[in-house]
């Protein structure tokens, strides 16, 4: 990302144009390191984000609204204190540094004041602080000699820009020349020796020059001669934004800088946000599988425990049978097992202080103790092994996960399991603010797909009886349905509904996935079952290759 002194020259200049005579309406703190303003201005609400996190410093406009958190910090209360109401004068760069300072009119009823926020695009070093008359009010995150901060930022502390560097500013061309001394450069060069400029940026003037540039072409393009707003792509995903790319066909033009950079941005955090949510949901479920898998090994273990049931249980009927002849306080007898075909002598171990009857006693109880255990491990190993599948049939629905809303419903699921804490998790969402379900169309007929366990579950409720519902044959997947409105459904919807089922399911890399197809009149869920989980008859199967079938689905 082209966070650099050039870049935000264009971000600046598009800001200051959008928001000079802006009133700041509100202020939130969603992150430690990230502010929002809501700026009216006369085109509209303008949603100004600041960040200052390391990695993704950036001025921008946003999109979306994130949460404020219940409490806010209080760097935020100091901004609503010092801004509220406050007119944004305009947006400037001191120097070419990258700093962008926001200047505002503040007025109220006690008092009238300019005040500048200046935000420090830096990487590590980003930072926000609001300064009145040279002296700094507050900053996000302050710095005390104490710390050996190369820069006192601290209440009350006079605010100055970072050192400048020693490099050549790219917008005096006599610099440049002395730098380059009349020969070309790389984009190794351009970086280390010219003011403002990453490496990033570099590379596309080595790239636009054909390889190597000279002082004139920096100071040409750092002019702005070579303008053409873009989002970068790679491998089908946005990669970057840019000021200009050279070559038109890994990019998407945008009308201005800001706009690039909103598209790029939004992708960028829908995906963290998608990322952050699936490493966690898929954390809390690995927890929980190691628990399952580790109560099912003991279970099984108990299990080889009681393999000898039935031998302890014909010990005990051969003594009784032999019972008169077991002399007293013999410490083993031998006697034929006349339930096997072949006869064999089986030898007893005897309690010697026990009567005969005593020994056979305690066989008896020992087979009635092992046959109790057995009974409760059966039962045990069933629940076990039926909650191991439906944790299964969870991580087959993340692993499959196209979009952040897949979450909800299996966030909510991990939730009810108290793998997760209860708040983090969607609750009270009316029917018509859930995710809904992956919709197609094709030749007239609606096919709809489950996204996790519960909207599987209420896409199998929702369907009439003459509607065809389908499910991956031994694998966990989407449950899928075609709505028939009364129609006979032909083969080529069934074969692509049974594609799209097959796409989302665990055997999602097989070539030819068994899929069962029924009218919904034969498909039923089991009393007290997991959510998801149904029987079904009078069915058949499909052979189908995983398809996603974009091009069938609908934008929702």
């Amino acid at each position: 990302m082209p966070q650099d002194a050039f870049t935000l020259k264009y971000v600046i200049k598009e800001l200051g144009e959008r928001l000079k005579g802006g009133k700041v309406s509100r202020i939130n703190q969603p992150e430690k390191d990230e502010l929002t303003f809501f700026i009216y201005t006369a085109n509209g609400t303008v949603k100004l984000e600041i960040c200052a996190h390391a990695q993704n410093c950036r001025l921008n406009i946003g999109e979306n609204e994130k949460k404020p958190p219940k409490e806010a910090m209080a760097f935020c209360m100091l901004l609503r204190k010092h801004l509220q109401n406050a007119e944004v004068l305009g947006v400037t760069q001191p120097g070419f540094e990258r700093i962008a300072a926001i200047e505002f009119d503040c007025k109220s009823d006690f008092e009238r004041a300019r005040r500048t926020l200046y935000c420090e695009i830096m990487g590590k070093y980003s930072n926000v602080i609001l300064v009145q008359d040279g002296r700094i009010l507050g900053a996000m995150k302050t710095a005390t000699l104490e710390s050996g901060a190369k820069r006192i930022l601290f209440t009350g502390a006079a605010y100055r820009l970072p050192d400048p560097q020693d490099k050549a500013d790219p917008t005096d061309l006599a610099a440049l020349e002395e730098v380059f001394g009349g020969s070309e450069a790389g984009a190794d060069m351009i970086a280390l020796r010219v003011k403002g400029m990453s490496y990033s940026t570099a590379a596309d003037i080595e790239e636009t020059f054909g390889g190597h540039a000279f002082a004139k072409d920096v100071y040409d393009y750092a002019a702005g001669k070579f303008f053409r707003p873009c989002v970068t792509y790679r491998d089908g995903f946005p990669d970057d934004f840019k000021i200009y790319c050279p070559d038109e066909r890994r990019c998407k033009a945008f009308a201005s800088v800001l706009d690039a950079q909103s598209a790029y941005y939004s992708f960028l955090l829908k995906k963290k946000a998608f990322d952050d949510k699936k490493r966690r949901l898929e954390h809390a479920l690995r927890s929980a599988e190691k628990k399952c898998e580790k109560r099912l090994g003991i279970i099984l273990s108990r299990l080889e425990e009681t393999r000898d049931i039935e031998d302890v249980k014909l010990k005990g009927e051969l003594i009784t049978a032999n019972i008169y002849a077991i002399e007293r306080g013999a410490k083993q007898f031998k006697a034929v097992n006349y339930y096997d075909e072949n006869m064999p002598e089986v030898t007893i171990a005897l309690d010697e202080r026990l009567t005969p009857a005593q020994n056979a006693q305690k066989y008896y109880k020992r087979y009635a103790k092992l046959k109790r255990t057995l009974t409760a491990l059966d039962v045990q190993k069933m629940d076990t092994e039926s909650e191991r599948a439906y944790l299964e049939s969870i991580r087959c629905a993340i692993e499959r996960a196209d979009d952040i809303r897949d979450f909800e419903e299996a966030e909510t699921e991990l939730a009810a399991l108290g793998l997760i804490r209860a708040e983090n998790a969607p609750k009270g969402k009316k029917q018509e603010e859930r995710a809904p379900f992956r919709k197609y169309i094709f030749e007239g007929f609606t096919i709809i797909a489950g996204r996790n366990n519960m909207q599987n579950e209420r896409l199998t409720k929702g369907l009439s009886e003459r509607d065809i519902w389908l499910h991956t044959q031994k694998y966990h997947s989407s449950h899928v349905g075609i709505l028939s409105d009364g129609r006979e459904v032909p083969e080529s919807v069934i074969k692509v509904a049974a594609e799209i089922c097959a796409y989302y399911s665990e055997a999602r890399e097989g070539s030819k996935v068994p899929v069962d197809y029924a009218f919904k009149k034969f498909v039923k869920k089991p009393s007290g079952a997991k959510p998801g989980f149904v029987t079904y008859t009078d069915y058949k199967t499909a052979l189908a290759a995983p398809q996603k079938h974009e091009e069938l689905a609908c934008v929702q």
